[in-house]
């Protein structure tokens, strides 16, 4: 174990915060743990009301324009469950990656007080952000819009309002998947539609006039086409770098790994969590309705940014 005075010496190498700024990491944690992460970002907040929009009315159409009319009660009632499902799903795994703390490092924790609880080892280099003023671990990064160093972070996405990180990429890799699933079940159903109505001479195919529904469906065709590339390449891209345990920034950097590499089902597993099963694939699992509450009787929820 170091001398304070061989780590204060580091810390000369490496300022620090002043010696009148004060930091408790432990209430930091603390303070972390009880607050509802969300990133007031304008253009993010954009995004994520657009992902929501846009997914509601893929539901609408294909519900009112699709299957409700359709004569084949079977038919409907399958689709109708299978793609409100996949919906919600998509949806849910969208919050529970905006809403959910990518791993973020405590701000300001660079302190000589901190230092000295690290105990570190002889020649042990540590790194600060100079912009959030806190020690870096290992494979972390600054983010400029969370304005916080985030642990693993793959890269931030304005779609989802949040950086996609340790801590909430599972539901990140779980929404591109559900949004994918939905994408190309719509285009599905829109080519049986077209098929149908054309086949009827557009009599009875639809509530809607002929032109209206044409309008609706080819820009739901539109929607389901460019969602569907962009979110299947999305999780391609996810899978791979969690089976090679490196992060998009990493590759993009060329870093070289100083970790133990966790690869294939290893990296599946520490991402996802234990041996594989449904609750790999279930967007509520760890969700808890009684510590949102707790948070709301504590005075609200706070927004961490």
């Amino acid at each position: 174990m170091q001398s304070s005075g061989h780590r204060f010496r580091d810390v000369e190498h490496h300022p620090l915060l002043a010696e009148n700024d004060s930091y408790d990491s432990s209430s930091s944690e603390a303070d972390m743990a009880e607050r509802v992460w969300f990133i007031r970002d304008g253009c993010g907040m954009v995004c994520a009301i657009m992902t929501w929009l846009l997914v509601v009315y893929a539901d609408f159409v294909v519900t009112f324009v699709m299957l409700l009319p359709s004569k084949d009660f079977w038919y409907s009632v399958i689709n109708g469950v299978l793609f409100n499902c996949l919906a919600v799903l998509a949806l849910s795994s969208h919050l529970r990656t905006m809403l959910t703390d990518p791993g973020a490092v405590p701000k300001g924790n660079a302190t000589k007080e901190y230092m000295d609880n690290l105990q570190l080892k002889p020649g042990e280099v540590i790194y600060k952000c100079p912009k959030c003023c806190s020690i870096k671990p290992e494979r972390a990064h600054h983010c400029s819009i969370c304005k916080r160093c985030i642990r693993k972070m793959d890269h931030h996405c304005p779609w989802v309002n949040n950086c996609v990180g340790e801590k909430n990429q599972r539901f990140f890799v779980l929404f591109t998947m559900y949004i994918a699933l939905i994408s190309a079940h719509a285009l599905i159903l829109c080519g049986f539609q077209f098929f149908s109505c054309v086949r009827g001479q557009w009599t009875e195919c639809s509530d809607f006039s002929p032109p209206v529904t044409v309008i609706l469906m080819i820009f739901l065709c539109l929607e389901g086409f460019l969602f569907l590339t962009f979110t299947a390449v999305m999780f391609g891209t996810q899978i791979h770098s969690i089976c090679n345990d490196e992060t998009e920034i990493e590759r993009l950097k060329s870093e070289k790994p100083t970790w133990e590499r966790r690869l294939r089902w290893e990296g599946m597993k520490s991402v996802f969590g234990g041996q594989p099963s449904l609750l790999w694939i279930n967007p509520f699992a760890g969700f808890r309705i009684r510590r949102i509450l707790l948070r709301t009787k504590k005075g609200g929820p706070e927004f961490s940014v």
